[in-house]
């Protein structure tokens, strides 16, 4: 018989991955209860059943769950605020008792390693919310998979190192360079998540996976060679967490609360507790962690990162339902240019291929400095970049924007995700002959409106020559 499979955080780092393994197997039917449906590839869409909603609404949960034998739990509240630890409680207790209302036969958690004592507020909440899960071994089987540092194209940890490693030459730490590790490639964390499904063994059981011991700062070194990089690293005692967050901050894509939260937990050691990976997964041998580094730098280098760290967390920003509401805006700065006969499927090509390492045209250092303003106050800043240099997909980060619709050669509407005294969006749509680019804003308050005034002189400038050149590149792609 075909067994249904669940996914949640299915548009999340390790789900989008995941989705993609297990679709190959094609005694597997697979079912993803995600936020928003339009955050799932059209492709992948045919080949899936799709309950939209999240864990905490009962009703959604219960679609969710009916008919399921093996359900993935990849859910995490990371990014919701203070508030993350009740809200991680609460989801894995909703999802726990669907699932034995459902008679689900059982659940696969991914967690991070890691002991109570020594654990941070994030890592302490992952090993609760394991626990949670596993808290009824009379009614639902739950396999736990615990593992530290992922290196992968796109995993935040990675990004971290490989930012770090490529922008200084000599590095400034603080003393948790020396907190040992045990990392391990994307891929074997899937090729343990994969096995799990139809994993033969009785009760619950907790695995946890990794290559060798390391210190941090040997994986910054060692990485560094896999670049064919010569690097140094000076500890210092004097940084505290939070001034090595602000540090990251600088130097990463990663926005201030996950800097801070990824530096809590580099304090306390994430290694091996048990040995059930070798005993249980025989079949299975971890890349050592060079091999893992070069992996993810060929991933890179071959466009094929198939999802990012920032591609879905607990928090609002990244959840995109009703973010597209642009007729609330009350001020905008529209531009309009005629591109002639140029095919519209040029000019959205052309529209998809702004940001990241391609920049933004002429005024590109006017971006950059805003993105460093950004940065400074916590927000995502430009150095967060895209998943693909041409191709882009609902839900995608680009720089600071996040891309909320798409409309193959109609429409690109972006959502600024940078600190602002309102909300604001990016438009263009393709109508006729005609390019559209129009920015939208709701403004907080007075200090919302002083704000759009004070920045219309460089939308003249900026946004004058966006509409031009994306036009001119549409143009030149014709022609070659």
């Amino acid at each position: 018989m075909r067994k249904k499979i669940l996914i949640t955080g299915a548009t999340g780092y390790i789900g989008r991955r995941l989705k993609t393994r297990l679709l190959e197997n094609s005694t597997l039917d697979l079912r993803l209860l995600v936020r928003n449906r339009h955050k799932v590839n059209p492709q992948v869409l045919q080949k899936v059943e799709i309950v939209e909603g999240d864990t905490f609404h009962q009703d959604q949960l219960a679609r969710a769950v009916a008919g399921i034998d093996t359900a993935y739990y990849l859910i995490h509240s990371m990014g919701a605020g203070a508030d993350f630890e009740r809200l991680d409680r609460e989801s894995a207790e909703n999802f726990r008792d669907a699932c034995i209302a459902a008679g689900v036969r059982r659940i696969v958690y991914l967690g991070g390693l890691g002991v109570r004592e020594t654990a941070s507020k994030h890592l302490l909440s992952r090993i609760e919310t394991g626990e949670i899960l596993a808290a009824r071994p009379d009614r639902i089987q739950t396999i736990w998979i615990r593992a530290g540092v992922i290196i992968g194209s796109g995993s935040a940890s990675f990004e971290i190192i490989r930012h770090l490693v490529q922008k200084l030459p000599v590095m400034i730490t603080p003393r948790w360079v020396t907190t040992q590790t045990q990392p391990i490639a994307v891929d074997d964390v899937l090729s343990y998540l994969t096995a799990c499904q139809g994993l033969d063994c009785q009760g619950n059981l907790v695995v946890d996976i990794g290559c060798g011991r390391m210190k941090f700062g040997d994986m910054l070194l060692e990485a560094a060679k896999a670049m064919g990089l010569k690097r140094f690293i000076i500890p210092v005692p004097v940084l505290t967490p939070r001034l090595s967050a602000y540090w990251l901050l600088l130097f990463t894509p990663v926005p201030f609360k996950v800097a801070a939260a990824l530096v809590e937990g580099l304090k306390s050691e994430t290694v091996l507790q048990n040995d059930h990976a070798s005993r249980y997964f025989p079949q299975i041998r971890p890349l050592a962690y060079r091999e893992a580094v070069l992996q993810a730098i060929n991933d890179i280098e071959q466009h094929q990162v198939i999802s990012r760290w920032c591609d879905s967390s607990g928090g609002a920003v990244c959840d995109i339902n009703d973010q597209e509401d642009i007729a609330a805006a009350v001020l905008r700065d529209q531009r309009i240019y005629d591109f002639g006969d140029i095919a519209a499927g040029k000019i959205y090509a052309a529209l998809c291929t702004i940001g990241g390492e391609a920049g933004w045209f002429t005024y590109n250092f006017l971006w950059r400095a805003r993105g460093f303003i950004d940065k400074i106050f916590g927000g995502y800043g430009l150095n967060r970049g895209r998943r693909d240099p041409a191709d882009l997909r609902v839900g995608d980060a680009l720089d600071f924007w996040k891309v909320i619709d798409l409309k193959p050669d109609k429409r690109l509407l972006l959502l600024a995700q940078m600190k602002l005294p309102g909300k604001a969006w990016l438009e263009f749509t393709i109508s006729g002959n005609r390019l559209f680019q129009t920015a939208h804003f709701y403004p907080r308050g007075i200090w919302g409106r002083l704000y759009w005034y004070a920045v219309l002189p460089l939308h003249s400038l900026v946004f004058s020559d966006l509409i031009k050149k994306i036009v001119n590149r549409a143009r030149k792609n014709t022609s070659t």
